[in-house]
């Protein structure tokens, strides 16, 4: 069974850059380095859907939501197992819970939490000065 824990502030302020870290344990190795495997950043804002953020996939290859392309960037370290966020120039429109998620497909077609693969519980940010 495979598990994923976000890290990071639960406070940020505006224009500063928001920086989450997923740490992924458990299953086999197969199943977090498979090519088939979306290492994903998802998050949902008070009373809104799901939204993606971008994906890291096993080769390095990113892409990213073209809403929040410009402030976007996701890298990994297969050593550790980890992959990190970091969302650049935050606003208060960036408040909302943040998932990581290691999906089996694009999450451009995530609707719901939960969806497509093995998800983190999420985590709080809040963008306040």
């Amino acid at each position: 069974q495979v598990q994923l824990q976000e890290s990071g502030p639960g406070l940020v302020k505006p224009s500063q850059t928001l920086s989450l870290t997923c740490t992924v344990s458990g299953g086999s190795g197969g199943s977090i380095t498979a090519n088939s495997a979306y290492w994903s950043w998802i998050r949902q804002a008070p009373g809104k859907g799901v939204e993606w953020i971008g994906v890291i996939r096993p080769t390095g290859y990113t892409y990213y939501n073209p809403s929040l392309k410009n402030r976007t960037s996701i890298s990994r370290d297969t050593s550790k197992s980890q992959f990190t966020l970091q969302l650049r120039s935050v606003t208060p429109e960036d408040t909302a819970v943040y998932y990581c998620a290691l999906l089996d497909r694009t999450p451009f077609l995530v609707n719901s939490k939960g969806d497509f693969g093995s998800w983190g519980q999420g985590t709080q940010v809040t963008v306040s000065s």
